[in-house]
């Protein structure tokens, strides 16, 4: 198998090992990813549900299916997989926020297996996935296209990947770094850079090019009144998720 460049940015890395501790606060430094976790786990849930012919309603419905989560952090897609019977492999660059996964999945009776790793050296490694979690990393790595490559490689045949990033448009820079950094001081300044956003078409024709075929693509749209994130159709204009699959 053809190995890639490793595409970790240490400075991408410093930035969250230096938050690990507060994973599973919801009022700190991750609140946006906590308010936004449930619609994410709908997406996530309805689309492995509808790739894999399983019923959500019934118990451990992903049992047997073999889930990677990376950039996993502190685990908070990693263990609701686990609870739906997944074998999941929690993988993140950022050494410093495994420990706090592993404690959490231990108080909560949970087995996941955490790695301080990447997907490059994962796919040398020759790890094959039914389903690849990629959730807000892309547009903090030093490669987009290599790295996605790396995560296409560790699919199995018929495999989904989610991934979910940020547009690049005026829109975005409002309210993903003015808003979220500056006015709301819900993530510490410098967390992301507005130009390694990427546009709903450059994230296409980047899954293209690494040997995936987009299915689906939605947006997670926040309401600054109702206080809460739902899932659109049609407006991508800051966050969005797409579904992919390897054929």
């Amino acid at each position: 198998m053809q190995a890639h460049p490793n595409t970790v940015d240490p400075s991408e890395v410093a930035k969250f090992e230096a938050m690990a501790a507060e994973w599973w606060d919801p009022n700190g430094k991750f609140k946006p990813l906590h308010m936004l976790n449930p619609c994410r786990l709908d997406y996530i849930t309805q689309q492995i549900a509808g790739e894999f012919d399983r019923d959500l309603t019934q118990a451990n419905p992903f049992k047997e299916l073999r889930i990677l989560d990376i950039g996993c952090g502190g685990g908070l897609l990693s263990e609701p997989m686990a609870r739906l019977g997944a074998t999941v492999v929690g993988a993140d660059a950022a050494g410093g926020n495994l420990p706090v996964a592993q404690l959490h999945a231990e108080q909560s009776g949970l087995e996941i297996d955490y790695r301080h790793t990447t997907a490059e050296d994962l796919a040398a490694a020759g790890e094959q996935f039914d389903v690849v979690l990629n959730m807000e990393v892309v547009e903090h790595v030093a490669d987009p296209l290599a790295y996605l490559t790396a995560t296409q490689q560790l699919l199995r045949p018929g495999g989904l990947e989610i991934c979910s990033t940020i547009n690049r448009n005026p829109k975005s820079y409002a309210v993903a770094i003015v808003g979220a950094e500056v006015i709301m001081k819900w993530l510490p300044k410098g967390t992301h850079e507005w130009s390694k956003f990427i546009t709903p078409d450059e994230l296409a024709e980047l899954l293209t090019q690494a040997g995936l075929d987009v299915v689906d693509r939605k947006g997670f749209v926040f309401n600054p009144i109702l206080w809460s994130w739902s899932i659109s159709d049609r407006d991508l204009s800051v966050n969005y998720v797409t579904a992919s699959v390897k054929s």
